[in-house]
């Protein structure tokens, strides 16, 4: 009977709260679905208006392409084998920036004479976007992809490896070095010195309190330069798709369909991006939210 009675209390509070609500707090679930609903009719209506598909196609015809998606486009294949392409594209440059980044940028955050060697190189070439690079990385690494480079006999391994051109692979990982390493150095740098101070004085040497105090406590940081270089990356990947020999992925469907006047197929690409970019990035809010949820706490 009280276990009862408790129910009760516990429904009773439940419902005074929902009916305390004042009217924004009760439409608030409809908020992040209002601007795309807004597009959406405001893209029907200038369609109909334009009444040209190679201008503006309705988003009927957008919606029918991903309904479709494993019909095979323009010749280029299915939606997903596009982004799986890309996808690995993406996975192979941003891995290796990250490779070269992560390591530097620990080393110039910790080391003062490190930090002097490299800053003045790299703030040289920060500004120059990767698109920039192209004919200087096509004269570096003309048509050569994976396949070449490990000499495979042609065949089916030859024909996919293929896909991977170096070319591509440098662009990305140009493009997510820098937000990489500047924010490595960042965190690193603005890891408290009290944390140090103590350390030094228990005795600490300079190992420990590289692993067990500024890795630690720079890590947040170094997660959102993760995150910011995979988003480059990311971005980076219609124009590394741009180059020569590319014949598959969402990048230079894009360009391939625009070349054709297929204006519905430059959309969809644009919205597997999107997609696809925000999937990758929701992975990284997760990760924070899991492991790094302290750091909000102590700020």
């Amino acid at each position: 009977m009280l276990k009862l009675n408790s129910n009760e209390v516990k429904a009773k509070e439940k419902a005074s709260l929902r009916e305390n609500k004042s009217p924004i707090e009760k439409v608030e679930w409809m908020m992040p679905i209002i601007l795309p609903v807004l597009l959406i009719i405001v893209w029907t209506l200038l369609s109909q208006i334009i009444d040209n598909k190679s201008i503006l196609p309705s988003p009927y015809k957008v919606i029918n392409n991903f309904v479709h998606s494993m019909d095979n486009f323009i010749g280029l294949g299915s939606l997903p084998k596009n982004i799986a392409h890309s996808l690995f594209r993406v996975v192979l440059g941003y891995g290796l920036g990250l490779m070269v980044a992560v390591p530097l940028g620990l080393l110039m955050g910790y080391f003062k004479i490190i930090n002097k060697l490299f800053e003045n190189f790299i703030n040289l070439f920060k500004p120059v976007p990767p698109l920039a690079w192209q004919p200087l990385v096509l004269g570096w690494f003309g048509v050569a992809s994976l396949a070449t480079v490990a000499q495979l006999g042609y065949g089916q391994s030859y024909v996919f490896w293929d896909n991977f051109k170096l070319s591509m692979i440098f662009l990305i990982a140009l493009g997510s070095f820098f937000p990489i390493v500047n924010n490595v150095i960042f965190g690193v740098n603005n890891v408290r010195r009290t944390l140090i101070e103590s350390a030094m004085v228990l005795g600490a040497g300079r190992k420990d309190i590289f692993f067990k105090i500024l890795l630690p406590g720079a890590a947040p940081t170094i997660l959102n330069g993760m995150r910011l270089g995979l988003a480059t990356a990311w971005g980076c990947l219609v124009g590394a798709e741009m180059l020569p020999g590319s014949v598959s992925g969402v990048g230079y469907l894009i360009t391939h369909a625009y070349e054709l006047a297929r204006i519905d197929l430059v959309i969809t690409g644009m919205i597997c991006i999107g997609v696809v970019g925000a999937l990758l990035d929701g992975i990284f809010k997760v990760i924070s939210r899991k492991y790094f949820s302290w750091e909000s706490k102590i700020k």
